[in-house]
């Protein structure tokens, strides 16, 4: 139970993130990433806070030796840069750039009732299908 509390408190807290920094707003997502047109350069400050605190705490929190809240840490053991990987990035910033929704602001989108992160999160699940569905 304090498991899922911890969880949900987290979510809240990022989900509130997401809204105050308005990454929920597809609109102001593409005037972000529209540099040749109506650009609004203000998420630049929401990137720079994700990214300082990143550099800051990353390296040190991961030499503890387990999480807060769980018994290890999940971290990927690929390192190199291979032909899926890239593929999938593409995709992913094409659909980004396309809807103005990423994965985690899309989510929150979703509880603030936004028709778009419906659609969003319908074609993530999709592309789940067609890659279970390819790989095979």
């Amino acid at each position: 139970m304090k498991l899922i509390m911890i969880a949900l408190i987290s979510g809240l807290l990022f989900g509130a993130g997401l809204t105050l920094s308005q990454m929920t707003n597809p609109d102001k997502v593409l005037n972000f990433l529209d540099i040749a047109g109506n650009w609004d350069p203000s998420l630049i400050f929401v990137m720079a806070g994700a990214l300082s605190i990143t550099l800051l705490f990353f390296r040190p929190i991961l030499k503890r030796p387990r999480p807060l809240f769980d018994k290890k840490f999940y971290l990927s053991s690929k390192s190199a840069l291979d032909k899926p990987l890239l593929i999938g990035a593409a995709i992913f910033g094409i659909g980004w750039g396309i809807s103005g929704y990423c994965p985690g602001p899309s989510v929150a989108g979703l509880g603030l009732g936004n028709f778009e992160a419906i659609v969003m999160i319908g074609s993530i699940y999709l592309g789940f299908i067609a890659h279970r569905l390819y790989s095979k």
